[in-house]
């Protein structure tokens, strides 16, 4: 490999390391990153064992491959100072859901937010608690 295409190549892995929204989550992915948003940084075995109680039967050593893809994509990070490798989510919550949500409305609803939102309620029963929580946020949207 010459110099050039190292150098290349060190560029290019480090611009998808920044940038993580080039590459979108796999469903699997947002699982593991699921459970780092909601517990904060942890081992492998503590996201497999979630996981597993959570979602569905998974194998340790897929959960671990799983992790290691991500740590490359830049989904997450790895801090190996000890024993236990302890991972990180690399991408925040809420620009990652939002980022998925209009990839949703720009796919399936042509750009249309009222149409997500009726079919949502369309599909779904709502709880008068919940109601009352939309219709509130209805009239914040409003004010």
């Amino acid at each position: 490999m010459t110099s050039k295409n190292f150098f290349l190549c060190l560029i290019m892995k480090s611009a998808k390391k920044d940038n993580p929204a080039q590459s979108e989550p796999t469903k699997s992915e947002l699982e593991i990153l699921q459970v780092l948003w909601q517990y904060g940084p942890s081992t492998v075995r503590f996201v497999n064992d979630q996981l597993n109680e959570q979602k569905r039967e998974v194998n340790y050593m897929s959960t671990q491959k799983l992790m290691l893809i991500m740590l490359d994509k830049g989904f997450v990070t790895k801090n190996a100072s000890q024993m236990t490798h302890v991972y990180k989510a690399a991408v925040e919550e809420g620009k990652t859901k939002g980022y998925l949500l209009d990839r949703v409305v720009d796919n399936l609803f042509n750009g249309s937010a009222s149409s997500l939102m009726m079919q949502l309620l369309g599909n779904k029963k709502m709880s008068a608690e919940e109601l009352e929580e939309f219709k509130e946020l209805i009239k914040k949207l409003d004010n």
